[in-house]
């Protein structure tokens, strides 16, 4: 057993680790350091800190507990203030913040009663050194030596794309973190152009958001190919079979055209394409297992921008919404690639690379650029502290794909060396590894088999 552990992240993942380690019976006594970092609110991280009710969950209220053995924990604890809520609603992130903050302190509260020693750091770690016998956590002037650690810090901050000038950047036209910028917008009735750049549901969340404060706001989203996340059905439907069909055919054959070919063939004998994807979430991790380097690669090339489209879908008033922004001309979606960003005359020029899009020129004026291209994870373009000295240390090995960590579908981290034994990730930053895992169903899985495993004799 893992006498002393220390948890380096304040946002949900932590919260999720830490609340599976300290809400179950132990023999001994257990010691955790839980840094938390500066700034922001415990438990919530960048996905659940969003103060406004517009930015809704896109996984039904039922799906949401924190802990698998309590199903029904975010629906009980949503339905104590409003007991109309059901189970297939798509509800507030704010309030899924509130129970995640309220989740953990209790169970804080319940690890002080029965004698465990818990410390909250409310500060960013400087330094970690993973060692054969444990790992030595540095913040500030002080050292602490935990038994096992746990990275669980979400994703990386934002990053510019390339070709972006330091002028446009300096203008604060050019928006690197839409949450930040989202944070602070007020009502404005100015007209205005916005480009947004990338649509997955982050784009979903900004133009909602923007579209409501800022009413005669002009939206062109732009991207690849030009399509925002497909919606969740208006009732909920159970997966296909569990996926276990199309699963044990896939792992048989891991390619991507046969992957592709089985997964029409199935989607064509359905009333409902999502309950293919559906069923086969839950063998996602074992599925990219079986990839090769070269298929992952292909996968990455070809396939992840539809398989993002239809994994990870909008609630339906949501979808709702942005289709009435498109029928009244409020938003234009295009498919191109952004180039430069330039500033002209008090203005922002994008030079586009547009794909077989009628509507896009080669060349863009916009007011406000906001930049919504998904999670960063890639360790070798961060400026994250943490990250850079572990990297330059050799602590840590970066994924191929710029998709977190070098790490085993545990958690454990590799090193230039070898496998560290006490150096454990969980979340964003394991995505090289287990593709699906920055969802709170997912993370949860991992928390629990993580505790278990730190609590065993």
């Amino acid at each position: 057993m893992y006498r002393r552990v220390a948890i380096i992240g304040g946002g949900a993942a932590a919260a999720t680790v830490i609340s599976e380690l300290l809400d179950r019976p132990s023999a001994h006594t257990l010691r955790v350091d839980w840094y938390t970092g500066t700034g922001g609110k415990l438990a919530r991280g960048v996905a659940y800190g969003t103060a406004s009710d517009r930015h809704l969950l896109n996984v039904r209220a039922a799906s949401m507990s924190l802990f698998t053995g309590k199903p029904r924990g975010f629906l009980d604890f949503a339905q104590r203030n409003d007991s109309s809520i059901k189970g297939t609603d798509f509800l507030p992130r704010r309030m899924y913040g509130d129970y995640l903050e309220a989740e953990v302190m209790r169970v804080l509260e319940q690890a002080k009663v029965a004698g465990h020693d818990i410390q909250i750091i409310p500060f960013d770690v400087d330094g970690i050194v993973p060692e054969p016998t444990g790992v030595t956590v540095m913040q500030g002037d002080e050292s602490r030596h935990a038994d096992a650690a746990i990275l669980a810090i979400g994703s990386l901050p934002p990053q510019p794309l390339s070709g972006i000038d330091d002028a446009v950047l300096a203008s604060g036209k050019y928006i690197v973190d839409p949450w930040k910028f989202l944070a602070d917008v007020v009502p404005d009735d100015t007209p205005r152009t916005v480009v947004v750049v990338g649509m997955g549901l982050t784009a979903a969340d900004v133009m909602l958001e923007l579209g409501a404060q800022w009413p005669n706001a002009r939206f062109i989203a732009m991207s690849r190919h030009g399509h925002l996340p497909e919606a969740h059905a208006a009732s909920p439907s159970a997966p296909l079979d569990d996926g276990g069909e199309l699963f044990e055919s896939m792992r048989d054959a891991p390619d991507m055209r046969t992957w592709m070919r089985l997964v029409r063939e199935t989607v064509e004998g359905s009333s409902d394409w999502r309950t293919i994807v559906d069923g086969l979430r839950p063998h996602l991790p074992d599925l990219w297992q079986t990839l090769s380097h070269t298929e992952r690669a292909r996968f990455m090339r070809h396939v992840r921008w539809a398989w993002e489209r239809v994994r990870h879908r909008m609630p339906p008033q949501v979808a709702s919404t942005l289709d009435t922004f498109e029928r009244e001309g409020r938003l234009r979606r295009c498919k191109g690639h952004m180039q430069a960003v330039h500033l002209a005359q008090g203005k922002l020029q994008l030079d586009i690379v547009p794909y077989h899009d009628p509507i896009l020129a080669e060349s863009l004026q916009a007011d406000l650029v906001i930049q919504t291209v998904g999670l960063n994870t890639d360790i070798r373009r961060t400026d994250h502290g943490l990250i850079r000295q572990l990297e330059t240390n050799g602590h840590v090995i970066a994924d191929p794909f710029g998709m977190g960590l070098h790490a085993e579908p545990d958690g454990r981290v590799y090193h230039k060396d070898g496998l560290w034994p006490h150096f454990f990730a969980i979340g964003s930053m394991l995505r090289g590894t287990l593709w699906e895992t920055t969802a709170i169903p997912e993370i949860r899985q991992q928390a629990r088999s993580l505790a278990e495993r730190l609590l065993a004799e």
